[in-house]
Parts: structure tokens; sequence; C-alpha cells
């Protein structure tokens, strides 16, 4: 059977503290995509059948907020992690809450959200409770492997500073930021090593230019910055992130059943951004 693919943003709503900032990020990125906006909610086998009544609240005030928006509202029984994942190949964006810093689940990707990115190729934005819809005219700021770069993160990174009409911020480190190191299992303590800087250092500005010359000829009106390393990738990129409107980051894609592994400097990341998080995954 031919699978109908209409593009939209989808977020994962349950009417937790977490969702609710992520519904107001979608609201917004959805608006500025021109593309309707899917709310989703899961209801778990085990849980009562009946609906969730805030959820046709919620659409409703999106609805008079942003009166131009297309806001769908869908439920659907099943496991949260497995649905989300599979509703997701219909989005251009799937965008899922999660909890402050300091409480229970502190990582900004908890259990359904690491099941989510360990089964989906659509890129996944993480938005934590509080952030709100955040200020879209903040820095974009991009981890790329200088090693490994990718055509789909660079350019997901680019059309989401174009849009917002503000700097995409670069951190590289060429070794330091392969998003697609599998050493080490998600929720392990990794130690994130410090940049080594030597011969190839010199080469890098050089790499960089190649590397992004088809997207400034593409969307030329965006400014980029290169950020020099202070300390760890991991750590800049952290610390970026509390004057970002979004982080981007790449995770390489792996067969079925191998687990989420993800590097060390995504799992720093992920733990500790403050901004939203948009995970690309890429081959």
């Amino acid at each position: 059977m031919t699978r109908t693919v209409t593009l939209c943003v989808t977020a994962g709503c349950d009417g937790s503290p977490g969702s609710r900032a992520a519904v107001a990020w979608a609201a917004r990125e959805a608006g500025m995509l021109g593309l309707p906006l899917v709310l989703l909610h899961v209801r778990e086998p085990e849980r009562s059948s009946g609906g969730d009544p805030a959820l046709g609240e919620t659409a409703g005030l999106l609805r008079s907020r942003h009166p131009d928006l297309d806001v769908r509202v869908q439920q659907v029984g099943g496991r949260p992690a497995e649905v989300l994942a599979d509703l997701a190949r219909d989005a251009a964006l799937l965008v899922l809450g999660s909890r402050a810093p300091g409480r229970a689940g502190g990582p900004l990707a908890g259990s359904v959200a690491r099941a989510v990115l360990a089964r989906t190729e659509r890129p996944v934005v993480l938005v934590r409770e509080g952030a709100g819809a955040g200020e879209p005219s903040a820095p974009v700021v991009l981890g790329l492997d200088l090693a490994h770069p990718d055509a789909r993160l660079i350019g997901f990174a680019f059309a989401a500073a174009a849009r917002r009409d503000t700097v995409l911020r670069i951190v590289h480190d060429g070794d330091h930021l392969r998003d697609g190191d599998l050493s080490t299992p998600y929720g392990a303590v990794a130690a994130v090593p410090r940049p080594a800087y030597g011969p190839r250092t010199l080469r890098r500005p050089a790499v960089l230019s190649e590397v992004l010359r088809s997207w400034r000829e593409k969307l030329p009106d965006v400014l980029v910055a290169e950020e020099n390393l202070c300390g760890t990738p991991a750590a800049h990129l952290v610390d970026l992130s509390r004057d970002a409107s979004l982080v981007v980051i790449g995770r390489r894609t792996r067969p079925a059943g191998f687990g989420v592994r993800i590097g060390p400097v995504a799992h720093t990341v992920l733990h500790r951004s403050t901004a939203p998080v948009a995970v690309v995954p890429h081959d």
C-alpha cells in the first residue's frame, strides 16, 4: 500500500509542561515554514480509552493566537515511542517536550524521546519545559564535524537561520564533533575529549569554506560566524545554547536492533542545552 505523505510539523501533546513548551515552539515554527501543525496525543493501551479534552482546548488557543495557522488534532492509541516515530515519517519536523534541568529525568531526551530518535529518520526537535517558544531572532548554533560533513545537517541549519533572519554560528573541531561516534551508549557518563590543536588546525578554515560554499550560494543572506573553541566542543555548544534560538546536531542512522548510541558531544548537549535542540539523522 502506498503511503501518502503530507508534510507538516507534528508536536507530541500529553498535557505536561514540557509538551506545552514543545507545542508553543512548534506553532511558531510551523508558521515560519508555512506548514500545518498537528497536535498528536498518544493513548497508551493500559490507560483509559477516552480522549484528551485538553487537546481541543490547546488547539483552540493556538488558533486564536495564530489565526493563519492550520492546526489539526490527532489522537492515536499505542505505545508513544512507536506511534510518534511512525507518524513522524509524514512530518517535516517532530517536536517533543522534556522536563526542566534539575528535575527527575533532567536530560533533554527522556526515554520516549530516546526511543523515537532511534526509530525515526526525520529531524526531531526537543524543547525544555519552561522554554516557551523562545526568541526566534537569536542565533542558530550548528555543531559540525569537518571530517564527516553532511549536507542534510548543514542544509537544515542554514534553512533554520534563514527563516529566523539570524546568524548561523558554527562550532567545529574535526574529530571531536563526530556525531556518528557509536562508542558511548546513551545515558552513560562520557568524558568529552579536549580539542587537539595540531597541523590540521591551519587547514580547517579552508576546509570549512569548501564545505559551506554551496550553502552560501543558495542562501547568501545567512551570516555565518565560525566559533573558536574555548574548552571542550560540547561545553562550547552548551554555553552558546544560552543565547541561541536553536542548537543543531547530527545523528548517524543505524540498523535496527543496535539501540540508542550517540557520541559524547551529542550526549552532553542533550543533557545540558537550555535552547531547543534539533537532532538531524543522516547516513
